[in-house]
């Protein structure tokens, strides 16, 4: 068979070229061996040299075999052949021009020209596939073994880097396709699979991952323009859309890669329908297949947002086909079509010059935005959000929907999803940024002004109608004018219609349409809106088929009619109304009113107008501003509790926030602000280094010209922070400079104006001094030797001797200098003596003066000043115990002396001489403080010393010892290498620091010791000594006391718990909790009888005592420093407290005590006792909200399985109908699986009898339907088994039921019997209790109890609730002597020394 008259046919498959086709079709004659393939691929140059392109007719079978055995040839083969193809294929397209151009061509010659290029397209197209498919095997070789050397590898296997060989063969292709070969085809129609032979090489070539990666770009870009050229010149769209679509379903890679070249084709080849094309088949797609189809939809969804990015006007013109996909299930489709419908109204429909079908297009965008604010999806409403920040941020948003967005905005912030709440966050962050507002927000500030020019605008307003009563106005303007609040009272009466009002402008019977029509424009003319609604109304309604009430669309909304039907009744021909009664519709225009546009007469000034115009406007831009602030301060308060979430990223958004809402002036924002300090305690390092940036931001950039001015203003700002400030603001506060001074932040500038300040070089006020001070002992803490290199001038100038003394200001002297050492207790390693200064120092002098002078006045302030001054003399002094005894001796000697003087002022000299209560108050007060120190010096700084002494003479023994010695003692480097040395010197200081305490500081002649008689009959005897700041001083004083010696604090804690529980003063019952707390850390073993009236201050009728107690509890227990008894449930009753804080404490208690392995487990049972219990419990609805709460953090399968166990057996011991319900509660709030389930059908017998009453039912028919949802095929049999059980125990009746109860009778006879009931017990403990508070005693013995419990094993296996074995004695706030607890149970302390008891 001849090539010349044969036809080539391009193959679906390279192996139809082997079968024998047609007539005159083309069929490869032999397949060559590789060994001949050389040879062969000579002979096909040689012809080629001689014949040119047409050579391969002769020669195809050459390259046919090269492709066949391509896997097992050599590489310099493949190469050759390679480079030889792009030969013949481009002097092919060199020479078709001319014979293209040839009109004497004869059809012999345009076939064999027809079958080489079919023949040399095919072979060049078939090899570059198989280079491709190698190199991607190859590199996913090199992906497994590490693809290090990939290049080099690839290029010793073929001798070139195929990756660069590629766009040289698809720019050829191009240049091929761009020729006018169709004239080779008969009727000049090129054949589909010739087109689909090239365009399918470029989609493979796509399908490649590496093909994204940047230096493939120039091949990504041959390949777009060659598809281009197919698009433009061989009617390739159709196969292209279908391609595209099916590429961005299946590989991920391509989304932005097609975006690209769709782009590229719709604008520099003109192509712009292709996009319509893809669009359309896109928006055909059915969602409920793309929710099947992740993949497919995340390539569509990446396709169209960035084409939106990309060409937005192009394809706005399609956005109508993808409205669909908002109403489907993907959420990635509806982001998609939301974030397109973003970049339009960014790039396209911005502007003010848009026109009116595009203002109207870009509302029905943002409308549609607005609505997917509230999407189900919480992506989809973050990513609406982050729109609306993107459209704000490049000032595209108009803004009559500032508000509408801003309110949007804020009720995201309450978003269960953390992911929605920092979106929101952001864009109002945003919109602060680019409010068109201010630069200041303070609503107060704006409040002002607009009250005082609407005033203003109303004033012009009745001016210009009582000048000019008669003009003329226009009744377009006017309606224009009075749109706005007919729009307003038009929604007001839409959403609240009030029937009562407006009845009196009903329709007459004999009525016209004409003469109604009157009546309204006459109401509009006196600004009765209301009323002219109602009426027009009535008239729809009556009038059905006059004019102008017949002219009503029903397609358009209720507002658009009504406005609609009001403006022509306006603008009608009898428009001029207000000439009847100027002065009623002058004084029926409210405040608000900020449209009306009167028209001048001829005779008024044009400047008039433009003022009254130019007031409307201000007006308006002020009531924008203000209503703008409000948000944002409604914003403040909901972000401001959002401080302290989990998330990281939403803690950092939230500080970021506060820091630009300060910025711009809201007031608010100093609340946010000082409510971010404490987070620079936060553990994460994100959070902490945000609030380092914010008061970096905030306070360490301040505006100036010089940098004294700087100085100023940053020691002004953060003086404001000090205003007012608690402890707790100041110490993170303090931290924050500390850090900023130690990384030199700070400029000395502001060093010296705060020295400046505190000596009064500069004028400033005394509070201003005293902040002062404060900043400089804060930044003394990061560089001691700033308040250290000038102690004396600080002393003089703080601590002087003119009067009045202020000792707000010494105070803060005080605390300022105390930053100057180190407040911990010395470490081992420490080799220097601590910092002290000598006893004689003018600092121990002017303290003890001023302490001992102001002792006798009535100042509220000496009091904080007087404690900060005695922790400094024992931080710094030598012998601070001496300066301190002297202090008290001379405080007691002036309270003697005025005592004296009152003795000796008497008339009668029989009565008792009284003192001043501040002044024996100010004693005790001290003494504690005295008393409190002086155990803190001996247990850190004596015990700290006597450590560092012995490490030292240890070590110089250790130098003088020879090495042959410590060689000899064995034992002793033994006891060395233990640690057992120095443990036992630790025990031995230990014991003498414990000593001292227990033995001779409450003892004797000790000053300390004589101030307990006094101590002691002021707290025992409250009637005589009333006073409340006295009972404070006196209760705090005793519980330092007692802190001292495990000896006076057993004695005295029966007095301490009687105050605790019956002083009438919250004050005291508060500080009396903190000091039991500390006693119960001291001296656990003493305070652990009394753990029940602890407990028992959690129900305190005082807020701020609960609050304590609930600080206290929740220290001890998360410490294990008190054992977790069932009166844990006493916390649990705190998270429905009315207080929020308080609550807010609890639930955080719960969450820590969750940390610890089955806690919570643990307490449950009898937590559930005692809150379902007639007596001590709490209602219904608060147990449920409790038992939430506590039931979410049982997660473990195994907990949950015993939980439902022990709650089925407790229906077997409940008694009373609400018990059952609870019990039901319960197991309905469990996680239940499937073995759970069989524990339920275990033990059905013992709640089955209670499912007749309907709340029980629902409850356990809840846990039906949890199980239900996720359950296994196999596990649904026996969840439909209990709910017919359910059912049919439900349903059985009263009958049944009673039958049930008389069959169970005597089993729950037995325990009652058995069992006091708990009404009973507490009527018997309230019969024994007398009126005197006095300590409990122990009920059992420990030796007791084993024998006990054996006893209770032996009759009757059940389980037994702690709640149920415990008395209400334990919360009993009574106490008698003879109830004192003897025995107790050790409690293993935290810390190395244990205090004997």
């Amino acid at each position: 068979m001849s090539p010349q008259v044969c036809e080539f046919h391009l193959p679906l498959s390279p192996e139809e070229l082997l079968k024998s086709g047609g007539v005159n079709q083309y069929v490869v004659q032999e397949v060559l061996s590789i060994r001949h393939l050389p040879s062969h691929l000579k002979a096909f140059q040689t012809a080629f040299r001689a014949q040119g392109p047409l050579a391969v007719l002769e020669h195809f079978d050459t390259i046919y075999s090269i492709l066949h055995h391509f896997r097992s040839i050599d590489p310099g083969l493949k190469e050759d052949t390679l480079e030889f193809l792009i030969k013949v294929v481009s002097r092919h397209s060199q020479e078709l021009p001319a014979v293209l151009d040839d009109a004497a061509l004869s059809m012999s010659d345009r076939s064999a020209h027809l079958n080489a290029l079919k023949m040399n397209c095919y072979a060049l197209i078939r090899l570059l596939e198989s280079f491709e498919t190698m190199s991607s095997q190859t590199g996913l070789m090199d992906l497994e073994l590490g693809g290090k050397g990939r290049k080099s590898r690839a290029k010793a296997t073929h001798g070139f880097d195929w990756e660069e060989e590629r766009q040289p063969i698809l720019q050829l292709l191009t240049q091929l396709l761009q020729l006018d070969i169709r004239h080779l085809w008969n009727h000049s129609i090129i054949e589909e699979e010739f087109v689909s032979l090239v365009t399918g090489c470029c989609y493979r070539l796509l399908e490649n991952p590496t093909i994204s990666h940047q230096k493939n770009r120039p091949t990504r870009e041959a390949i777009m323009h060659l598809l281009g050229v197919a698009l433009t010149r061989y009617n390739h769209m159709l196969s292209a859309t279908v391609k595209i679509i099916q590429m961005l379903q299946h590989f991920e890679h391509l989304a932005s890669i097609l975006v690209a070249a769709v782009s590229l084709w719709a604008t520099d080849y003109g192509m712009k329908s292709i996009v319509g094309e893809i669009v359309r088949e896109i928006g055909q797609k059915c969602p409920q297949e793309l929710n099947r189809d992740p993949t497919g939809a995340k390539g569509f969804a990446a396709f169209l947002m960035e084409l939106a990015e990309r060409i937005p006007a192009i394809l706005m013109s399609s956005m109508c086909i993808l409205l669909d996909h908002l109403d489907g299930e993907n959420y990635m489709m509806r982001n998609a079509v939301l974030a397109a419908m973003a970049e339009m109204v960014l790039q396209v429909l911005s502007g003010d010059q848009l026109e009116e079908a595009s203002r109207d297009t870009r509302d029905q965008f943002l409308d549609t935005l607005q609505a997917h604010c509230h999407d189900v999806n919480s992506f989809v409403r973050s990513r609406v959000l982050q729109l609306f920040t993107r459209i704000v941020q490049q000032k595209a948003l108009p803004l009559t929907r500032f508000q509408a967005v801003v309110a949007l905005a804020v009720g995201r912030l309450a978003d269960k999803s953390v992911l929605v709440c920092k979106s929101a966050i952001q864009l109002l962050a945003s919109f602060l940024a680019n409010n068109p507002f201010s630069c200041k927000l303070s609503d107060t500030d704006l409040a002002g002004p607009l009250q005082k020019e609407t005033q203003k605008l109303q004033e012009m307003r009745a001016q210009r109608r009582a000048t000019a009563p008669s003009a003329e106005l226009d009744p377009a303007e006017e309606w224009e004018a009075m749109l706005p609040e007919l729009k307003a009272t038009l929604q007001q009466l839409l959403t609240l219609p009030q029937e009562g009002e407006g009845m009196s402008e009903g329709v007459a019977e004999m009525e016209t349409p004409k003469e109604v029509e009157g009546r309204i424009r006459r109401l509009l003319a006196k600004a009765s809106y209301k009323q002219a609604m109602i009426l027009t109304q009535e008239a729809i309604s009556h009038f059905q088929k006059s004019e102008p009430f017949c002219h009503v669309d029903p397609e358009e909304s209720e507002e658009t009619r009504f406005l609609s039907l009001l403006g022509n009744i306006f603008k009608g021909p009898a428009a001029p109304t207000q000439e009847e009664n100027p002065q009623a519709a002058a004084g029926n225009l409210g405040p608000g009113e900020t449209g009306c546009k009167d028209k001048p007469s001829g005779s008024e000034p044009e400047d008039c107008s433009d003022e009254l115009v130019k007031q409307e406007l201000l007006v308006q831009y002020l009531q924008d501003a203000h209503s703008f602030s409000l948000q944002i301060t409604k914003a403040i308060g909901i972000i401001s509790k959002m401080m302290y979430e989990h998330t990281t990223t939403v803690v950092q958004e939230v500080i970021e926030f506060f820091v630009m809402v300060f910025q711009f002036g809201v007031p608010q924002a100093l609340f946010g602000v000082r409510r971010m300090l404490p987070l620079i305690w936060s553990k994460e390092p994100g959070v902490r280094d945000a609030v380092l940036n914010a008061y970096r931001q905030l306070y360490l950039k301040p505006k100036g010209d010089s940098a004294r001015a700087k100085a100023q203003t940053l020691i002004h700002n953060l003086s404001l922070l000090l205003v007012d400030a608690s402890v707790g603001t100041i110490q993170c506060l303090e931290e924050i400079i500390c850090e900023f001074v130690q990384k030199d932040e700070l400029s000395p500038a502001v060093t010296q104006v705060l020295w400046e300040r505190a000596t009064e070089k500069v004028p400033c006020s005394p509070l201003e001094r005293c902040s002062s001070v404060m900043l400089l002992g804060m930044m003394a803490r990061g560089k001691p030797e700033i308040v250290g290199s000038n102690l004396d001038t600080l002393v003089n100038t703080g601590l002087d001797e003119k009067l009045p003394q202020d000792y707000r200001l010494a105070q803060q002297v005080c605390h300022a200098i105390a930053n100057v050492s180190d407040r911990r207790k010395p470490s081992m390693g420490e080799r220097h003596p601590p910092f002290r200064l000598p006893q004689e120092h003018r600092l121990f002098e002017r303290l003890r003066e001023m302490v001992t002078k102001g002792s006798i006045h009535p100042d509220p302030l000496w009091v904080p000043f007087k404690e900060a001054a005695v922790a400094l003399i024992y931080q710094l002094a030598e012998g601070p115990e001496v300066i301190c005894a002297q202090m008290l001796q001379d405080c007691a000697k002036q309270a003697l002396e005025k005592l004296e003087e009152k003795s000796d002022h008497q008339e009668a000299p029989q009565e008792t001489p009284v003192l001043p209560t501040f002044l024996l108050m100010n004693l005790l007060s001290l003494a504690g403080d005295v008393a409190l120190q002086q155990l803190v010096h001996l247990e850190q700084a004596v015990s700290g010393e006597l450590c560092r002494r012995r490490v030292l003479r240890e070590e110089q023994e250790h130098k003088r010892k020879e090495p042959k010695e410590k060689n000899s003692n064995s034992e002793s480097t033994l006891e060395e290498e233990m640690g057992l040395g120095g443990a036992t010197a630790d025990d031995t200081e230990a014991e003498l620091i414990r000593g001292i305490c227990e033995l001779e500081l409450l003892e004797g002649k000790q000053t300390l010791a004589a101030f307990v008689p006094l101590l002691l009959k002021v707290c025992n005897n409250p009637g005589l000594y009333s006073n409340p700041e006295l009972s404070t001083a006196a209760s705090l004083a005793l519980g330092k006391f007692c802190m001292i010696s495990a000896t006076f604090c057993d004695s005295q804690l029966r007095l301490l718990f009687t105050m605790l529980e019956k002083s009438s003063l919250p004050i005291v019952r508060s500080n009396l909790m903190i000091a039991t707390g500390d006693l119960a850390i001291r001296f656990p073993n003493l305070v652990d009888p009394w753990t029940p009236h602890l407990y028992a201050r959690l129900r305190d009728p005082s807020q701020h005592v609960r609050k304590t107690a609930a600080l206290v509890m929740t220290h001890l227990i998360l410490k294990d420093m008190v054992k977790v008894k069932g009166q844990v449930s006493e916390m649990a009753v705190l998270l429905i407290d009315p207080a929020p804080q308080i609550a807010a404490l609890a639930k955080n208690f719960f969450n820590e005590l969750s940390n610890k392995a089955n806690a919570i487990y643990n307490l449950l049972p009898d937590i559930i006792s005692r809150l379902s219990a007639s007596e001590g419990g709490v209602e219904e609805e608060p147990f449920h909200t409790i038992m939430k709460q506590l039931l979410s953090y049982i997660t473990k399968d195994k907990q949950t399985e015993s939980l439902v166990e022990k709650l089925c057996q407790r229906f077997r011991t409940a008694q009373t109908e609400r018990q059952y319900r609870d019990l039901a509660y319960c197991m309905s709030q469990l996680p239940l699986t499937e073995r759970g389930l069989h524990k339920m059908l275990d033990n059905f017998d013992c709640f089955g009898d209670k499912l007749s009453d309907e709340s029980i039912f629902s409850a356990f028919l809840s846990i039906v339907g949890k199980l239900r949802r996720g359950a296994k095929p196999e596990g649904k049999a026996v969840i439909d088994e209990f709910e017919q059980k359910l059912r049919a125990c439900h349903t059985r009746g009263l009958d049944a039921v009673e039958e049930l109860e008389v069959g169970q009778g005597s089993s729950q006879r037995a325990p009652s019997a058995r069992k006091q009931p708990a009404a009973a017990r507490h009527r018997h403990v309230a019969s024994t209790v007398s009126d005197n508070f006095v300590t409990p005693k122990p009920r059992r013995t420990a030796r007791q109890q084993p024998n006990t419990q054996q006893r209770a094993s032996r009759k009757k296996l059940r389980i037994v609730f702690s709640s149920d074995e415990s008395s209400d004695e334990e919360l009993s706030a009574e106490m008698i002597e003879d109830e004192t607890p003897k025995k107790t149970t050790p409690i293993r302390r935290a810390s190395a020394h244990r205090h004997r008891s």
